[in-house]
């Protein structure tokens, strides 16, 4: 599919492509930065190599995780010696801009560590990433660093970082970041949906906004068509297969095909895929004739070699698709940085959606949803996630009625995003 690229969105790939700057592009949900971060894996001149914290991260940009690129150990890594070959410092070297996606994700020690293995391949110790320029995509009111679970680590944090979050990486107290926030929505149109969403982001809805939005959610969803999102992965699996269990007939099961590198459990798609007729999915992938997008909820009418989904009143074959685990080497030959494919997962793009997890549903838009939160919300931006999933007001469902403790923020993102806000303003005024 053809991407037409907004005035704000070319602005930033024109910041991206024609300056060395280090860039953190953010914005809200629906705002179009995956849209732009696929429009410059395509367009761009440079030598330029894509990452993300996670494994299903990578795959859905076409990158490599971050891990897997530089060669890091897990856990906190700390002063320890980073040790590369020869062939990850020839890569590390041809580098002209490091694209991270879900940066939010990435720690403030593996961010220096990212830091360090630049300035020591590249032999340029003196100069922030080596002299690679860094682009990094993301927004902390919606993903957070997953906190670690040994407490000598999280000791380390706490005497070495004001925070976890990769914007109090140390690097950052030499290295100039731009920012640039992406503002048009294109997810939402209403314009009293926007200004709920923007209370709910930033920790301060007000007593009307949260009567109106129980009031709306209240109401008793449609009975087909509509997904749950849950806070919990055992609620998820609950509904999905109460669910799957009640449509008559034998289910039918399609395994997926894993060959080459893919190893470990952090699919794209489910290993196993138990379907039978009757049942409410979701498409995992956009479709390359613009027939479903990712997100995409339907109903499985046949299943023969193939699966056959009714979208909107519309049947579509759908064909299994391969995700290809991509990894970045060097050539001689060349001189070039080439993306080879090292592995392969092969599955129906499916996946049973009467429920998925707020997490899972990270980057999809729905129709409309019932948010259940469980007893309360338990990590910061869950409930935003959620709610901002929704294209209109009127799709919103609730389990029980929002409470005030189902919206709180970090304090640490709200600390950043001030300063984001007055460097975008001395940037315009610059």
């Amino acid at each position: 599919m053809t991407i037409v690229l907004t005035p704000e969105q070319q602005g930033v790939f024109d910041a991206i492509e024609h300056t060395r700057d280090h860039l953190f592009v953010t914005g809200r949900a629906g705002t179009g930065k995956s849209t732009l971060l696929n429009h410059l894996a395509w367009h761009t001149s440079k030598q330029l190599v894509i990452a993300a914290p996670t494994g299903v991260a990578a795959l859905n940009v076409g990158g490599q995780t971050i891990h897997s690129l530089f060669k890091l150990p897990i856990g906190v890594i700390g002063d320890a010696p980073i040790e590369q070959n020869g062939d990850v410092r020839k890569l590390l070297n041809k580098i002209d801009t490091l694209v991270i996606d879900e940066v939010s994700m990435v720690s403030a020690d593996l961010m220096d560590a990212i830091d360090r293995s630049l300035r020591q391949a590249r032999q340029r110790k003196n100069e922030a990433f080596g002299g690679v320029q860094l682009v990094m995509f993301g927004d902390p009111f919606q993903l957070a660093p997953v906190p670690p679970s040994d407490p000598d680590e999280r000791a380390y944090f706490r005497d070495h970082y004001r925070s976890l979050w990769f914007f109090d990486a140390k690097v950052w107290q030499e290295a100039e970041l731009r920012i640039h926030a992406l503002r048009e929505i294109h997810r939402q149109h209403e314009d009293e949906f926007k200004n709920i969403l923007t209370a709910v982001r930033y920790g301060q809805v007000t007593a009307d906004m949260a009567n109106r939005l129980n009031t709306v959610g209240a109401r008793p969803a449609p009975a087909d068509g509509t997904i749950t999102l849950a806070s919990r992965n055992a609620q998820v699996s609950r509904i999905n297969a109460q669910n799957l269990e009640r449509l008559p007939g034998a289910s039918m099961t399609a395994n997926a095909d894993i060959s080459g590198e893919f190893g470990g459990r952090n699919f794209p798609a489910d290993e196993r895929l138990d379907l039978k007729v009757g049942a409410q999915v979701m498409f995992l992938r956009n479709d390359s004739d613009g027939r479903w997008v990712n997100g995409s909820i339907g109903e499985v009418t046949r299943i023969d070699k193939t699966v056959y989904v009714e979208i909107d009143g519309d049947e579509h074959e759908v064909e299994p698709l391969v995700w290809e685990k991509l990894k970045y080497s060097y050539s001689p030959d060349t001189r070039e940085l080439s993306r080879d494919v090292v592995g392969e997962f092969t599955q129906f793009p499916l996946r049973l959606a009467w429920a998925v997890t707020i997490h899972k549903s990270q980057g999809k838009t729905y129709d409309r949803a019932v948010v259940d939160l469980g007893a309360r919300a338990f990590s910061p931006g869950q409930t935003y996630v959620a709610l901002s999933r929704i294209r209109a007001l009127d799709g919103l469902h609730l389990s029980r009625p929002l409470q005030p403790n189902d919206i709180f923020v970090d304090d640490n993102v709200l600390r950043f995003m001030k300063s984001v806000s007055a460097a975008a303003k001395q940037q315009q005024q610059g």
